[in-house]
């Protein structure tokens, strides 16, 4: 099991000191987020902040949770990627969703899709664009609404592919689908933040999983966000029945801004993750 952490909350500087100290504690991944207004938050673009948080760190994992591709062009998204793919050495993470329309994102602006037929569309287009970008070869594609002609997006990226963790509505076959063709599917339907993930399912979840997958696939990350409980014991259990499960990370973000601060956060980043045999 690995372990990441998203900072909620902070400016530019603080963001920048979570992530060197969540390396230095010994977290596995470390995330910014991606939306347009949530609440009281400061907002910042997350592909300026993965830039610097890629050129300040060492050896964690880097990432946005998560990526909201209908509303971004995906040929931009592809050389935005590729980029901080490379000033990382090859520690970028691209989890992806449709984008949820009350994040001011599709609400409170106009021109944008707000029906989830289309945003699904429109997310199928950019991940089958970022596959061909990635290649480095010349392409054309035409999807549902997107088309474009001999492309070619060079360098390449240093992970071929780059990780893509896709947002799958379990047991919703379209969305399972699209999820396990990548490589990692961060699950819905089995819990949210404030209740603990159903165990029973997580395996039949990562069964299903199995069941398509071929292992000339590749590793296939089963991704769970949650907060842990303080005490330590109860943490490690619970992460623990999780892995048992099938789960290969966990997220860690904390959005209540009643009572999490830029200090909160780094304080719980410098406990560390918990650990389990």
């Amino acid at each position: 099991m690995k372990f990441g952490f998203v900072a909620s909350c902070g400016s530019t500087r603080q963001i920048l000191e979570m992530a060197v100290e969540a390396e230095h504690a010994g977290w596995d991944g470390f995330f910014t987020w991606d939306g347009i207004s949530v609440g009281p938050y400061d907002t910042y673009d997350p592909w300026a902040l993965l830039g610097a948080l890629a050129v300040r760190t060492r050896t964690i994992m880097l990432g946005a949770m998560v990526f909201s591709l209908p509303r971004r062009k995906p040929w931009e998204v592809a050389r935005q990627s590729v980029t901080v793919d490379r000033l990382s050495g090859g520690r970028l993470i691209l989890p992806v969703a449709l984008g949820a329309v009350d994040d001011g994102g599709y609400s409170r602006v106009s021109g944008e899709a707000t029906d989830v037929r289309t945003r699904a569309e429109l997310l199928d287009d950019a991940l089958a664009i970022l596959d061909l970008a990635w290649s480095g070869e010349a392409f054309s594609y035409r999807g549902f609404h997107h088309e474009v002609q001999d492309l070619v997006f060079r360098p390449t990226p240093v992970q071929r592919p780059i990780p893509v963790w896709v947002v799958g509505s379990w047991p919703a076959p379209r969305s399972m689908r699209r999820a396990v063709c990548r490589q990692g599917i961060i699950p819905t339907g089995l819990g949210d933040l404030a209740t603990p993930v159903g165990v029973d399912e997580l395996r039949a979840l990562v069964a299903w999983v199995g069941e398509r997958r071929r292992r000339t696939d590749g590793p296939f990350d089963v991704v769970v966000e949650g907060v842990l409980p303080a005490d330590d014991a109860e943490a490690r259990d619970r992460v623990g029945r999780l892995a048992d499960a099938g789960a290969t990370w966990w997220i860690e973000p904390r959005w209540d801004v009643v009572h999490e601060t830029p200090q909160s956060l780094l304080e719980r980043i410098r406990q560390g993750p918990p650990r389990i045999a």
